[in-house]
């Protein structure tokens, strides 16, 4: 039987917008030793962290871009590495309070209807402006089972065991270039860990907004589910048009346990001036789903 072709009628300036620059932090362009010492250092990693920065930056600069085919936009040629900043920070930390969000980053999510989405239909929101988590939360009823969402900054600090037990195992940096660039200058993106049996069965979503001009998004998200849980993980990206070329380069890895279910869905409306080299992958183990 036939199916009838549907056409989907998007708005896309609805997401095109973009806001006046006004940051903490922003890196200079280009990327060198001194830029993954400063990041690191701001963000006050443990020893170890740095390490795996400084490796990987090394195995970026070697190794040869994939041969994965034709680029999707033709007209967009290899990134320009100088031409990019790689660290812009729009606020101190993440807030758990939405009202602790800074007004001019607290407007833009608003106008995508973050907060809403958080109130009537997700377990857990976080949102990401530029390179870090700006606004995190997780509901009470979904934390009291030992559920984890934080941004993956957060997660370093509060569980370093945890975390550096699964970080790199599933990408690790020598896989492609992209996944050694992600490796070096990695900041944000989602820790996501539920405990064995623990069925979280409304989605937790994280939301990466790009803004600057030139700029280098490349957070970083780590799922977890372990033996015999379930749950469902949604990203959502946008950036505004600019004539020159952002990047947006992150590395994705989720691990599923025995007997457990992990649901994950992309919502992308990146601008065609957006790099979008990411690599993603999962592990799923004896009677696992993965999606």
């Amino acid at each position: 039987m036939a199916v009838q072709a549907t056409n989907l009628q998007f708005d896309y300036s609805k997401y095109g917008f973009r806001d006046a620059e006004n940051y903490v932090y922003k890196s200079g362009k280009g990327l060198n030793e001194g830029v993954v010492r400063e990041l690191s250092g701001m963000k006050g990693e443990p020893e170890w962290m740095l390490k795996r920065r400084l490796h990987a930056l090394e195995i970026f600069r070697k190794k040869p871009v994939p041969l994965v085919g034709a680029w999707a936009n033709d007209k967009l040629a290899e990134p320009d590495y100088d031409n990019i900043h790689y660290f812009v920070r729009a606020g101190d930390k993440p807030q758990t309070d939405w009202d602790a969000v800074p007004a001019e980053i607290k407007n833009t999510f608003e106008k995508l209807g973050i907060p809403e989405a958080e109130r009537k239909f997700l377990a857990g929101v976080g949102a990401q402006y530029e390179s870090e988590v700006v606004y995190h939360s997780l509901r009470e009823e979904w934390s009291k089972l030992g559920v984890i969402f934080l941004d993956t900054g957060s997660a370093l600090k509060e569980y370093p065991e945890l975390f550096r037990k699964y970080f790199g195992t599933i990408i690790p940096s020598a896989d492609n270039k992209y996944a050694a660039l992600n490796t070096a200058v990695w900041s944000g993106g989602s820790f996501v860990y539920v405990p064995k049996g623990v069925h979280v069965d409304i989605p937790l979503q994280a939301y990466f907004r790009i803004n600057a001009e030139n700029m280098g998004q490349f957070e970083r998200t780590l799922i977890v589910v372990e033996e015999g849980a379930s749950m469902h993980y949604i990203e959502g990206c946008t950036a505004p048009v600019y004539s020159t070329n952002s990047l947006h380069s992150a590395v994705v890895e989720i691990i599923v346990n025995k007997g457990a279910t992990c649901r994950y869905t992309t919502i992308q409306n990146w601008s065609n001036n957006i790099f979008n080299l990411v690599t993603k992958r999962a592990v799923a183990y004896e009677e696992a789903s993965m999606e």
